[in-house]
């Protein structure tokens, strides 16, 4: 399975499941380095120097440092969901379809609800 680093924004319950589904998760929190003020970039070199790929909820920051050097174990942004266990599964799914994550940026998007869909057509 998959070694992955989780940002400080990062929801604790989704390393909960993504560690049930086999992944091997170490969060800033466990490396000292949330509350600190750590940069963003600093995330990266950590998780790359480890062989993991990040976690975050920070989109926008850690796809500019993705385009700015591409060189890494991997980034995965996801978009926040209330159901936890479904964003676990999502990014399972995504992860078990790569050999490597080296490089790669994911994007990990909340599904639309299909309501919302209908009502704005």
């Amino acid at each position: 399975m998959a070694r992955f680093f989780a940002d400080e924004d990062f929801p604790e319950p989704v390393v909960v499941h993504l560690r049930i589904l086999g992944h091997d998760v170490l969060t800033t929190r466990q490396a000292g380095l949330a509350n600190i003020g750590t940069i963003d970039a600093a995330i990266v070199a950590r998780a790359t120097s480890d062989g993991r790929a990040v976690l975050t909820m920070n989109r926008r920051d850690f796809i500019i440092l993705d385009r700015e050097d591409p060189v890494h174990s991997g980034i995965i942004v996801c978009t926040r969901d209330d159901d936890v266990e479904a964003l676990a599964k999502r990014i399972h799914e995504v992860i078990v379809l790569n050999t490597s994550l080296h490089g790669l940026l994911i994007r990990i998007n909340k599904p639309s609800d299909p309501q919302l869909s209908r009502q704005s057509n």
